[in-house]
């Protein structure tokens, strides 16, 4: 996961953002965020929410930024060698889908449900790896969309084995606007979610065991009282962008979020 420390604060430079509820300003790719300090720290880290900037509360990179600033460009930084900044800022967001890719594909490896794709799960995930350690120039020259389908086949099979353990018809959301919905209590166990926008839904006390949840927008989604313990392909950015209580079971990897 993400080792800011060692980061030249390149989620704060790279990467736009618009004003909006998630950001209280306007920001270009490529333009220091007018809180980055010299020392690429926040300067509002620890009142991001109370400043407007939620959205950078709900980020990670998955440990791509200290894999560009430290293996990728050896430790140089932007400032330091303003030469390397445009580039930099274009590598970023390359290794941001590959480290989110290494992450499920590290997931998929671990189910025992993965048995029998195990061989191919481990050689996708030593290709993004190997990926991921190439040079600038080659990094951003990775078709990263075609790596990415590659990787959907292995990551939607995963999905397939886990989910046929789970008794019963299981629902199918995959894309669906799910914006608002009032699903109290309902059971989308086993359930395929991928790629749902759930934003503002009402899922307190849903079971959502063995469900597929990845790219699931889960912004202000209330997941009080909810399970999600053995659900798949979760991820912390997801959780911390939803609200929830001490009542909410989440995947053992994955951390509550101190505003819950």
């Amino acid at each position: 996961m993400a080792d800011c420390a060692n980061c030249f604060g390149l989620c704060c430079v790279a990467l736009p953002f618009s004003a909006s509820a998630d950001f209280a300003v306007d920001k270009a790719a490529g333009q220091p965020c007018s809180n980055l300090q010299t020392d690429f720290r926040c300067g509002i880290h620890a009142n991001l929410r109370e400043k407007g900037f939620s959205g950078c509360t709900v980020f990670d990179c998955f440990g791509a930024g200290q894999k560009v600033s430290q293996v990728t460009y050896g430790g140089e930084d932007w400032r330091a060698a303003p030469q390397n900044a445009r580039q930099m800022f274009d590598v970023f967001p390359v290794m941001c889908l590959l480290h989110e890719l290494l992450w499920y594909l590290t997931e998929a490896l671990e189910l025992p449900q993965t048995r029998s794709i195990q061989e191919e799960l481990r050689r996708m995930l030593d290709e993004t790896e190997r990926l991921t350690q190439g040079s600038a120039d080659a990094l951003v020259e990775v078709d990263v969309e075609a790596h990415r389908g590659e990787v959907n086949q292995l990551l939607s099979r995963t999905s397939e084995l886990v989910r046929a353990e789970v008794p019963g018809k299981k629902k199918n959301h995959r894309g669906a606007d799910l914006m608002g919905a009032k699903l109290k209590g309902a059971n989308l166990r086993g359930a395929n979610l991928r790629g749902a926008l759930l934003i503002a839904a009402d899922l307190r006390d849903a079971d959502l065991r063995s469900a597929d949840l990845i790219g699931v927008d889960f912004r202000d989604a209330d997941l009080r009282g909810a399970d999600l313990s053995g659900s798949i392909f979760l991820t912390q950015p997801q959780v911390n962008a939803a609200k929830g209580d001490a009542a909410t079971k989440l995947p053992p990897v994955l951390a509550r979020p101190a505003h819950w």
